[in-house]
Order: C-alpha cells, then structure tokens, then sequence
C-alpha cells in the first residue's frame, strides 16, 4: 500500500482547516517520522509549534517556511536531561508565551534490543531513559505550564508492543508499557486541573527506520500481515494527535488510543 500524502494546510474543500487555532504545541522527537508528520498536521491546523528533538538543525529544515514565518521554533533537546528539557520548555514558554499541548513522542528500539535474557542491560536502560524516563520529564516540567494556561492536552507516545507478545523486544517493551501506565496515573492527577493525559499506541508505521527494520527483521512478515488495514503511516497517527489535542477530546482522558491497522485484534 503507498504512503498516503500528509495533509497540507487545506481541506478537501479548499478551506484552510483551523482545529488548532490559538493552541501552542510542544513535540519532542519532531524530526523524526511521525514527530514530523504531526508537526506538519500541527501546523496546518493552526498551532504554533515549538519542535524539539535532539537533531535541532534536521528538524529546523523540514520546517521550512513555518520556522520562517515564526510559526514554529526548533530546539535541541535531549528528553532523558532535566536540565535540557527544563531549558528547551522555557525557551518555548519565552518565544510563545505559553503551552496548550504536550506531546511526547521521542523513543523508539534499536536492533541491540533481544529477549531478556539476552538483552544487554546498557540496552535497557537506554530504553527507559529515552522512551520512559523522557516522558516522565516532559510531564513533570511541562504539565505546570498547560496549567499555567489554564488546562491542556498531553499526548504520550506508547505502542503495539506494550500490549502484544513481541519477542526479542524485552527492553522497548517494558519502556512503552511504563509510558502506558505512567499515563492512565497522570490523568488522574491532573484532571482537576484541566489537564487531559493520553497516549496513542501505532502499529507498525512506515517511518525511514521501521522500513529499515522490516527489510531485515525476521518475522517481520507474519507480524505485517496481522495489520489487517494495512501498515500504518506517519499521517494516520498525526490525524489522531490533532483530535487529541483539539477541543473534540475535551472530555477524553486517560486513555490510550491503538491506530494499529487492527493488529492487537487480529
């Protein structure tokens, strides 16, 4: 199945689409494959963004014009440093004058990853540091500022694998399974506080490193043809962000949303 193109800033019907509008987005991991996709849809929803990664210079490039125009702001940031991401927020808060939306996406595995038994424990802890230990940073210094604005939206990043069976992938496993759980407690702490706390989980989505993944993984085959939808693409999971981070999931909290192609059913 080919990539589906990722929304510009129209719709079909050639009206500029505003779900966003006024809102101040906050995106770790933005250059990567669905960082940058829902930075784009972001942005073509009206929301100014603030992208962080730890590649600050690829991220500021594939914004372009946004970076341009001052609708968006590139920052280098490494989610496993308080330091760093107290500073990359601050700078957020500095330019744009608030936050509206939190969404913690930088993680992901390596091929070091295995069953536990196996599994390097440096491996490990690189696991929790980035996937888990990442989020846990961004809420604890972001969320203060969504309820300096009054309430938000945050959208961690989990996935399939926290919910499946996935053999040699111990080490991610037990990471997005945090990041699962760590977000159902969040949600409840902070719902007083207008801050709504969710996580979308992916399938298997055709970013440049999963595709890499897949040309060599063994199993890899069984395990894309349980996407009964076919894979998922970086854009699929961008349109579920935007609704979580627009009024539409006003009332949504503590939840975590699969755009898994059916995997986990199947």
């Amino acid at each position: 199945m080919p990539p589906r193109e990722l929304g510009g800033g129209n719709s079909e019907c050639g009206e500029k689409m505003t779900r966003l509008n006024g809102k101040i987005a906050l995106v770790t991991g933005a250059a990567g494959g669905i960082g940058r996709a829902i930075t784009e849809r972001f942005l073509a929803e009206g929301a100014l963004v603030a992208a962080l990664d730890i590649d600050a210079e690829n991220t500021r490039s594939s914004l372009g014009a946004a970076v341009a125009e001052g609708r968006a702001m590139a920052l280098e940031c490494d989610v496993g440093d308080s330091a760093s991401v107290q500073q990359a927020i601050a700078a957020a808060v500095s330019r744009f004058g608030s936050v509206n939306v939190l969404c913690n996406l930088a993680g992901g595995s390596t091929n070091r990853d295995a069953i536990v038994t196996d599994a390097p424990e440096e491996e490990f802890w690189r696991a929790i540091r980035l996937d888990l230990f990442g989020t846990f940073l961004c809420c604890k210094y972001g969320i203060p500022e969504l309820i300096k604005a009054g309430g938000g939206s945050v959208i961690n990043m989990t996935s399939m694998a926290a919910f499946m069976a996935i053999p040699s992938r111990d080490c991610y496993t037990a990471a997005k399974g945090g990041v699962a759980s760590l977000t159902r407690s969040v949600a409840a702490g902070y719902a007083h506080q207008k801050v709504r706390v969710n996580a979308i989980a992916p399938g298997i989505t055709l970013t440049p490193r999963v595709q890499a993944w897949l040309n060599t993984a063994c199993g890899a085959d069984s395990l894309t043809r349980r996407h009964i939808m076919g894979l998922v693409d970086p854009v699929d999971v961008a349109h579920m962000a935007v609704y979580l981070a627009s009024e539409e999931s006003r009332v949504v909290t503590g939840q975590i949303l699969q755009v898994d192609s059916g995997v986990t059913i199947s």
